[in-house]
């Protein structure tokens, strides 16, 4: 086989995200119709990272698409941790406010949980709280980490079998490692936590029915690692539109592989604004 030659068929999530939007477009206008009320995400930004600045203004523009109205808190690089809880606490006790996303990473000074924690579990519909990783854990109503979430949805439109599956996760953070992992065992799959300390990580990844990449390093994940027919989910982004897995070499090997930018990240948008029409409506 030459390095041209691909047998997977890639996972697209760009037009399952727009149908997700276009659904909740239709509740959100519903629910203004019938009630006067419009769902609003207030997105909070430390700092002047491009990066994020730039993710900020995407999710405004995804949600005025939907009828969601977008508000932003744009805060100073040197916010304090308390400053910052100060404001989360005033947008989780806005009425007006249905669903509060904090952009991440913060500024190295503040206590990134101590944020999270900040956020009215019944508008984190980023699904960043403990709150909402313990819902996640037991099967019990809350929003879902969005990425994880993401993930989930596009296995699912994809017809991937999960019962019974070996599912290899690759990270460990608390927004997206440890709830894909949570999400995945909900759906009867076999889970392994696995992050870049592990040892004889590539063996373990060969036995993976789905392998899961979300350690944070471009390429990390080789061809070669991965079981012939394996489903790749690549929820890494790196510089330069780089994910965590080595494409090309994965392409050769993998059944279903996620492109990296157009696979995960649409799913993570489009869940976003799902889970604030649905705050919107609980709270209503």
């Amino acid at each position: 086989m030459t390095s041209t030659e691909t047998t997977a068929r890639l996972m697209i999530g760009t037009n399952l995200a727009a149908e997700m939007v276009a659904k909740a477009a239709e509740r959100a206008k519903k629910l203004q119709d019938e009630t006067g009320v419009q769902p609003c995400l207030a997105a909070v930004l430390v700092g002047d990272d491009p990066a994020s600045a730039t993710y900020v203004r995407m999710k405004q523009n995804r949600s005025k698409k939907a009828g969601i109205a977008s508000r932003s808190v744009i805060l100073p690089a040197e916010t304090t941790t308390e400053e910052l809880v100060a404001e989360l606490t005033k947008l989780s006790n806005d009425p007006e406010v249905h669903g509060i996303l904090l952009q991440h990473p913060v500024p190295a000074q503040i206590d990134e949980r101590a944020a999270f924690e900040a956020i009215n579990p019944a508008k984190d519909v980023d699904g960043v709280t403990m709150h909402a990783f313990a819902a996640m854990a037991f099967g019990e109503p809350g929003f879902r980490s969005c990425t994880p979430g993401g993930i989930i949805r596009l296995l699912e439109a994809y017809d991937v079998p999960l019962e019974g599956a070996h599912a290899v996760v690759i990270g460990r953070s608390p927004i997206l490692g440890k709830p894909v992992g949570m999400l995945l065992l909900a759906s009867n799959a076999t889970v392994t936590y696995t992050h870049s300390r592990t040892r004889d990580l590539a063996d373990i990844v060969r036995t993976a029915d789905i392998v899961v990449a979300a350690v944070g390093k471009a390429n990390f994940v080789r061809g070669d690692w991965l079981k012939p027919g394996a489903v790749v989910i690549d929820a890494g982004y790196n510089e330069g539109n780089v994910g965590d897995v080595h494409f090309e070499e994965a392409a050769q090997v993998a059944s279903l592989i996620t492109p990296v930018p157009g696979g995960v990240g649409p799913m993570t948008i489009s869940l976003l604004l799902e889970q604030t029409v649905d705050a919107a409506e609980r709270l209503r």
